[in-house]
């Protein structure tokens, strides 16, 4: 279909799709104004209404299926906050609040104590229990609620860390339900609505982070992102250099950052001409804050249907992975205010196909300049994040064009796919637990060294995330997969020595000892792993298997061997220095240390593992003597 002769941009059936749009939010507005002058009364007939119409259409089945989990989909479903939800699973939260450079107050909540511990300090100076400090982030329209609202605790991410030692904070966007208040103008003012990711990044994610190592005594802390969580991380780090020694590792869970385009025709249209149509349709405030509206008027489940055939018409997404009890408990708190800018900024970059700052200039569709010869937005700097990268993202998710997104962003970045995974499986997906957490842990112990990490060399042995996984009754004991260098070694670094030959390999163990590995892959973008020695302790009856990293070191007196097959960076008392990447060795203990069976505690926070009293903490001994024997010999030789 050719297109509109100067005016040009659209064609003449995408003009027919933007009108109809406009139509629809006008009666929308409508409605709105109208439910907002009814009284209580009528609003709970027309819900009664709601609810027996649809109890009758439903089946029999359908019925007894949600009477089954009624009461605990009830509890989440009508939690009025954050520290309610948290105290549905016998949890405390703490609330607090960050003063923006630019005068916003955002609200932040903590879970910080294992269940017994309230008593206890925590990161709190001398004498308090010292614990390395997580950040988690949510996404567009959200709030802190939509990491909690989970109907089962051992799918919930902050109750697994918590438990694993972790000190667990949550930032609020300002404008959110948390964070709806500024010292210099109320919610009524549009000039409080005037913000967009441009604020998010150089206020509101480095204040927030800058509040929690002041309050916890920390001198870093580990970010965990979903969606716009994950680009307001990548603007951040990329224009704030100093902020990339404060933040250990960015776990990115369905990363953001220049997404294609949107399924529906229609609302592409709006992405396709002028962005600015939606201060038009919305106005310069909160946008669609009329489903607090539709919300109060309708059965659960009618919403949650609604929901659906919303994610459905605009990205494509089935939510097949979400369990129905999941929806009705998470629904209702999926949806928080923010403005109409910070989604206008999306569609300009979903036009632009880049990840700009917010366009103050765009160009209308009448313009006849050729602007972009003259002006250029301002790009945020991506490659020059140093923090280093672990993107986790589904397979089935619109919004990540993950071939886009590692050329924007610097060599050691990390990606790992979970093939049939939608944008919000990563929040509430029915076997997140082991799909999505294992990679988390991994990345957690890979990258945030914990700090209060005993410098001895006995107590810095650590067990691997699979180890963890078979002792962790919060994860599945089946890892989600090895990655493409832990699966198959760079020919460079084949083994070549007899004794290597023969050697088990840790992705070739009996199947009795291993848990197979599913369907998710990954592949480390353009970057080769440098530096620090590594152990893997690949689980085993007997903890037998021993595999580390690069045989020669200068000073192996004070390596630390850590989870991994991977190589990290490394500074050393002289200056930095790299340990070239290296043949693999492997080791097999003998078969006499082999009946010693081991029963590790859960690796928390300290990367502290406790051994039962059958003698299995003398092979673990034996092994790394093994280890560290051949570490004097390389040097030696060297």
């Amino acid at each position: 279909m050719p297109t509109i002769p100067f005016i040009g941009r659209l064609a003449l059936q995408q003009y027919a799709a933007l009108l109809g749009s406009l139509v629809l939010i006008l009666l929308e507005s409508i409605v709105r104004i109208i439910t907002l002058a009814l009284p209580g009364p009528v609003i709970r007939f027309f819900y009664e209404g709601s609810r027996s119409a649809f109890n009758y259409l439903s089946s029999p089945q359908g019925r007894r299926n949600r009477g089954k989990r009624k009461l605990i989909v009830n509890s989440i479903n009508q939690a009025s906050d954050f520290v309610e939800l948290c105290e549905i699973y016998g949890y405390s939260a703490e609330e607090h609040i960050v003063h923006t450079a630019d005068g916003y107050l955002l609200g932040l909540h903590r879970l910080g104590w294992r269940k017994g511990e309230e008593d206890q300090r925590v990161n709190n100076g001398p004498g308090s229990l010292q614990k390395k400090v997580v950040y988690m982030h949510h996404g567009l329209m959200m709030n802190s609620e939509v990491w909690v609202c989970i109907t089962e605790k051992e799918r919930c991410l902050p109750f697994m860390l918590v438990e694993m030692g972790y000190d667990v904070w949550f930032g609020n966007n300002r404008g959110n339900k948390y964070s709806k208040k500024s010292a210099r103008n109320a919610p009524t003012d549009t000039r409080f609505w005037n913000f967009s990711i441009d604020e998010f990044a150089f206020h509101d994610i480095p204040d927030s982070i800058s509040y929690i190592l002041s309050t916890t005594h920390q001198p870093s802390l580990s970010y965990v992102g979903f969606s716009q969580g994950t680009a307001q991380a990548f603007a951040t780090l990329s224009i704030h250099p100093t902020l990339n020694q404060r933040v250990d590792v960015f776990i990115a869970l369905a990363p953001a950052m220049a997404p294609a385009g949107l399924t529906s025709s229609v609302v592409d249209s709006l992405v396709r001409t002028s962005p600015d149509v939606l201060f038009l349709a919305f106005g310069r405030r909160a946008i669609l804050s009329s489903t607090t509206m539709w919300q109060a008027i309708l059965y659960p489940p009618i919403f949650v249907r609604f929901i659906d055939m919303g994610l459905s018409f605009l990205f494509g997404w089935h939510a097949r992975n979400i369990s129905p009890h999941q929806k009705l408990a998470a629904y209702p708190h999926l949806y928080s205010f923010t403005s109409t800018k910070s989604v206008v900024h999306w569609f300009q970059i979903i036009r632009n196909g880049t990840f700009q700052m917010y366009d103050d200039e765009v160009q209308g569709p009448l313009s006849f300049s050729n602007g972009s010869k003259y002006y250029k937005v301002a790009k945020f700097p991506t490659r020059n994040i140093r923090t280093p990268i672990v993107l986790v993202y589904g397979g089935s998710d619109s919004l990540v064009d993950i071939n886009v997104m590692l050329k924007e962003l610097p060599k050691h970045t990390i990606a790992k796919e979970i093939p049939h995974y939608e944008h919000l499986d990563f929040l509430w997906a029915a076997d997140v637990n082991s799909q999505v957490f294992p990679h988390v842990i991994d990345a957690l112990n890979d990258f945030a060294a914990p700090s209060n990490r005993k410098p001895d060399f006995t107590t810095t042995l650590h067990t691997t995330t699979a180890t963890s996984r078979a002792f962790n009754p919060l994860i599945s004991p089946q890892p989600p997969s090895y990655s493409e260098d832990e699966r198959s070694p760079h020919p460079s670094t084949a083994p070549t020595s007899a004794t290597n030959a023969h050697s088990p390999s840790p992705t070739h163990l009996d199947p009795s000892t291993t848990p197979p590995p599913s369907s998710s892959t990954s592949h480390r973008h353009n970057g080769t792993p440098t530096g620090r020695l590594r152990a893997t302790i690949v689980r085993s009856d007997s903890l037998s298997d021993i595999s580390t990293g690069s045989k020669k070191t200068r000073r192996p007196g004070n390596r630390k061997f850590t989870v991994s097959t991977t190589m990290t960076t490394q500074d050393e008392a002289s200056g930095n220095s790299s340990v070239p990447d290296e043949r693999e060795v492997e080791e097999e203990e003998k078969d006499s240390q082999s009946s010693c069976a081991t029963t590790p505690t859960l690796m928390g926070a300290a990367g502290e593992t406790t051994f039962s009293e059958n003698g299995a903490k003398a092979g673990v001994e034996s092994a790394t003597q093994g280890v560290m024997s051949r570490e004097l010999e390389g040097v030696g030789g060297g």
